[in-house]
């Protein structure tokens, strides 16, 4: 391995680099929950306004998945991290350099087409049942926010080459940084421009995530220059790839679009509940599911570019495990206080986002290892796999999500969007796990099993304790701020996530121990006797 790339990406242990991730993820969740809560409370839950605001969001959004992020973590890190281990550092700054390039340029037509069809797009597809008012306030916040996928697109691009060197502080960084801003247009700018002053606040929050993703290239000599190299083999590899893996994102994401207008057919405000609960939902994913898979990528890749599958089958199952050790208790404390978490949106509650949350927590675990399973395929370039899984997996949540939530199908109204998304998902990773036991067919040992049956013992343990907590600690109609609600919520997840530990250990589960030796040793520290 050359030392320029050994000595970048030696700086951080996957624990470390999951650590900073997870730990600045936790940053951003609080801050988005804050965002939120403030949105709800400016506007009101059920509010044409935030429901405009919703809908804003998603074809740029969409765009960007599309066009960027299949480009990214899982077909441009792997070619680059490929010409960084044999040294050619010339060849991976070009490949950098084109590809930002390409991005730039199809990003940029994009944005000027969302604004071109922002009026058709929201009056006949994303909301045609809502107020005029409403359409036409979408309308206009969809334009401003079309800049975002070519902003992203540089961002994303910058970070990930940090991501391949296992630099980690600025990617998870960035998303904190661009809340911030949001919140200044919360607090700040809609007192004077309304809704559209939150608006404000994304714009502003995706220039600064761009100057944040370019100072985290300091020190790494990276080498740009206009032009697009397209007999680049590296460039010519990542965009082979990009369309099956934009073909994989964008089918995930029209499935949101989808589950949008079906929102929108059940009620006034129902956009805004289901996006409060799915918002819920992605925050334990992305700590522990999106965080420490983004982690463990680099070093999977690279196991497959040096030519040792053994290394890599060890690192998938090591990462899987603490995956499934984080995600269970999660999950089932999720469930039992989804009530307080609601509150840390919605001050007064919301009874229709709580039910959601409810029927939502069992994906909180599926999804968890969701992005694990399909950074196994992407780790070895294969994009093909992971895209077929998500043509049918998408084909049946649409076809369940429109028969289970429409009336006029006998379906149960915007539950029944959820009860879909929770079962496509199990569905999804059980097809993904199967496909890589046909790779690996010895991934899996006894040891492996006997831990996950150990582990699910204490899920059972953690669910009962936290179930007598929430009994004990009821939340009450006058539990409203956050001083009379976070003694609770907290004396409540603590106690739970202990009683979890203190069982993971006692079973002699092997990711309890070095947490249960780290906290002992901070309560009671070595002496060091002379």
């Amino acid at each position: 391995m050359p030392r320029w790339f050994a000595r970048h990406s030696a700086k951080m242990s996957l624990g470390w680099s999951a650590a900073i991730l997870s730990g600045l993820s936790l940053i951003t969740m609080f801050l988005g929950l804050f965002r939120e809560r403030l949105l709800n409370a400016n506007f009101g839950v059920e509010s044409t306004a935030l429901d405009a605001y919703r809908v804003a969001f998603k074809v740029p959004d969409f765009m960007f998945i599309v066009l960027v992020t299949g480009a990214l973590s899982v077909t441009f890190i792997p070619v680059l991290s490929a010409r960084l281990l044999k040294g050619n550092k010339a060849s991976a700054w070009d490949l950098s350099s084109s590809l930002v390039n390409i991005m730039a340029m199809v990003t940029l037509a994009a944005a000027v087409l969302i604004m071109i069809f922002a009026d058709p797009i929201v009056h006949y597809l994303l909301a045609p049942n809502m107020s005029p008012q409403g359409q036409d306030l979408a309308v206009a916040m969809m334009r401003l926010i079309a800049v975002n996928p070519f902003l992203f697109s540089i961002s994303s691009i910058l970070t990930s080459i940090q991501q391949t060197v296992g630099r980690f502080f600025f990617y998870a960084l960035a998303p904190a940084i661009y809340n911030i801003a949001i919140i200044f247009g919360v607090i700040f700018l809609a007192p004077r421009f309304g809704i559209m002053g939150v608006v404000y606040g994304v714009v502003i929050g995706s220039i600064l995530q761009m100057v944040i993703g370019a100072i985290g290239l300091i020190g790494l000599n990276v080498r740009y220059h206009f032009g697009i190299n397209w007999q680049h083999q590296g460039l010519r590899q990542v965009l082979n790839l990009l369309p099956k893996r934009s073909v994989d994102q964008g089918m995930d994401y029209i499935v949101s679009l989808v589950n949008i207008s079906l929102a929108n057919r059940t009620g006034v405000g129902m956009i805004n509940a289901w996006e409060m609960a799915i918002t819920l939902h992605w925050v334990p994913i992305n700590l522990i599911g999106v965080a420490i898979s983004t982690a463990a990528f680099p070093q999977m890749s690279e196991r497959i570019n040096q030519g040792r599958p053994d290394l890599f089958k060890k690192e998938f199952t090591s990462v899987l495990s603490v995956i499934i050790w984080l995600a269970l208790p999660v999950t089932a404390i999720a469930f039992f206080t989804r009530g307080y978490l609601v509150r840390l949106l919605v001050a007064e509650g919301n009874v229709v986002i709580a039910n959601l949350l409810g029927l939502l927590v069992a994906a909180i675990f599926f999804r968890a290892i969701f992005h694990l399973a399909c950074r196994a395929f992407y780790a070895q370039q294969d994009t093909k796999t992971p895209l077929y899984v998500s043509f049918w997996a998408i084909g049946l949540n649409i076809l369940l999500a429109i028969y289970l939530s429409l009336p006029s199908l006998g379906g149960m109204g915007i539950s029944g969007i959820a009860i879909a998304t929770t079962v496509v998902s199990a569905l999804e990773v059980a097809l993904l796990m199967l496909l890589i036991l046909r790779r690996f067919d010895d991934l899996f040992d006894a040891a492996f099993w006997w831990s996950m049956l150990k582990m699910a013992a204490a899920t059972i343990a953690v669910s009962a304790v936290c179930y007598a907590l929430v009994k004990w600690l009821p939340l009450r109609a006058t539990d409203a701020g956050f001083f009379v609600l976070a003694p609770k919520f907290a004396t409540i997840y603590s106690i739970s996530i202990l009683s979890y530990l203190v069982v993971s250990f006692t079973l002699g589960i092997k990711e309890a121990k070095p947490v249960v030796h780290r906290v002992v040793g901070l309560i009671y520290p070595p002496l060091r006797v002379k």
